[in-house]
């Protein structure tokens, strides 16, 4: 009966050094917090987005069945835009992806 008080007092005291090391102000995380004297530093973007850096759209290809399956392959783009968001241009890559899933419209089990 008397390890019991003991094991509570153990706990809680394993528990407030971790709570103290998760805090800001522990010895582990004090060069990463910061107080309200000090004041957090932004540094504004010196370059803008131009329109020249493509995105990547993926399209589908073909859908065929095969085994009592759906395949569906898509092949990467690169989409070229303007500022008003009209496409430009349509870059073929050479990435190709296949997503393969159970046609349960197929009556063979």
């Amino acid at each position: 009966m008397k390890t019991k008080p003991m094991t509570l007092f153990l706990l809680m005291l394993i528990l407030g050094f971790v709570a103290y090391l998760d805090s800001p102000f522990s010895f582990l995380n004090i060069n990463y917090s910061y107080t309200a004297e000090q004041a957090a530093t932004a540094q504004p973007m010196s370059k803008s987005v131009t329109s020249d850096t493509p995105v990547t759209e993926e399209k589908l290809v073909k859908k065929e069945k095969q085994n009592g399956y759906i395949v569906e392959t898509y092949r990467e783009y690169e989409v070229y835009k303007d500022g008003e968001g009209n496409v430009t241009k349509e870059v073929p890559t050479s990435e190709y992806d296949e997503l393969k899933f159970w046609d349960y419209k197929n009556k063979k089990k």
